[in-house]
């Protein structure tokens, strides 16, 4: 919960700005009074402190430093496969980064990318292949180890939460769209597996997801990840629009969302984390998410000094994509 101090200063800017916009202070009290109303009725508490903790804070070989293999450690295996999983808890990860996926029939996998151009030798969005036909893809078509992991299959959600509890990895599953599909399958298999309750959590770049996930169950743990302007550029900072109005305009979106998520979108989602970029983290934003009882974790972070630098200095979890050398970062949402 935000410290009374910051949610007076939060709602008292509300209601200047509201005020400024309607030109009446009768009406900006009541919307502001309005939003207060609205968060104290349909927030949700985060989940008990003791079991975030078992989630982001386990104890892991790297000093009691969470790390955690992106899509399984993309680098050192191809991503988001059983082999991946197997490498990152041969590597010494703490935990797995997995992206969840839905097949043209329903199915729950393993896949990042809405197409499986990339790292398949299949073609087509996910979205519109049969379970069938995917599981006859080669998953290591383009990595740069295909030799050595030639002929790996996309798995299932639920063989690669088996295979992650048989090394007993803590699972970080990523969800990009899709909120009521995707909460209901997660629910139905944490009450298959009450096990994840303690070792996984669920997140997204999304909030409408991760308020659905806890409105369908309460008990998991949940993070909202983040990139300051994700909605106007890539992660190479190149525009995403050539249009100067439509950037502006998504500029501006962008401050509202920031503002919004470390101000309102992560109380009213009750998260235990954020997962920020690792370009934005500094010992001064970890201790604003520390004194509201949320941890953060940062991505991805593969160079040596990185590591070094999360392991000795800021002392939180990070994600990254080789657990064994220096790689090219992939910022990718």
């Amino acid at each position: 919960m935000l410290p009374l101090g910051d949610e007076l200063v939060c709602f008292s800017v509300l209601f200047v700005l509201l005020m400024l916009g309607t030109r009446s202070v009768a009406g900006a009290s009541f919307l502001t009074a309005s939003l207060y109303g609205f968060m104290v009725m349909f927030r949700f508490p985060p989940v008990p402190a003791e079991q975030a903790l078992r989630v982001l804070r386990p104890r892991a070989p790297c000093g009691g430093v969470l790390v955690v293999a992106h899509r399984g450690g993309r680098h050192d295996a191809p991503e988001n496969t059983l082999a991946a999983i197997r490498e990152a808890s041969r590597n010494g990860a703490a935990g797995v980064q997995l992206d969840l996926s839905f097949t043209a029939d329903g199915v729950a996998v393993l896949m990042h990318d809405e197409t499986l151009d990339r790292t398949t030798n299949g073609t087509g969005p996910v979205s519109k292949v049969q379970f069938v036909q995917l599981r006859r893809l080669d998953a290591a078509a383009h990595h740069r180890l295909k030799d050595r992991f030639g002929g790996e299959r996309i798995p299932t959600l639920q063989e690669a939460v088996e295979e992650c509890i048989r090394h007993q990895l803590n699972i970080f599953i990523n969800v990009k769209d899709q909120p009521d599909k995707a909460a209901a399958v997660l629910h139905e298999m944490f009450q298959k597996l009450p096990a994840l309750y303690n070792s996984s959590i669920v997140s997204s770049f999304e909030p409408k997801v991760i308020y659905k996930m806890r409105q369908t169950d309460p008990g998991v743990v949940t993070a909202l990840a983040h990139r300051p302007w994700r909605l106007s550029r890539f992660g190479d900072g190149s525009p995403r629009s050539r249009s100067a109005w439509s950037q502006m305009w998504m500029g501006v979106l962008d401050i509202l969302l920031d503002w919004a998520l470390h101000h309102v979108l992560w109380k009213l989602c009750g998260v235990s984390a954020i997962l920020m970029q690792k370009d934005f983290i500094s010992p001064d934003y970890i201790q604003t998410w520390v004194q509201r009882g949320v941890e953060v974790v940062g991505w991805n972070v593969n160079a040596a000094v990185e590591k070094d630098f999360y392991l000795n200095l800021l002392r939180i979890g990070y994600v990254t994509d080789s657990l064994l050398e220096d790689c090219d970062s992939l910022i990718t949402e």
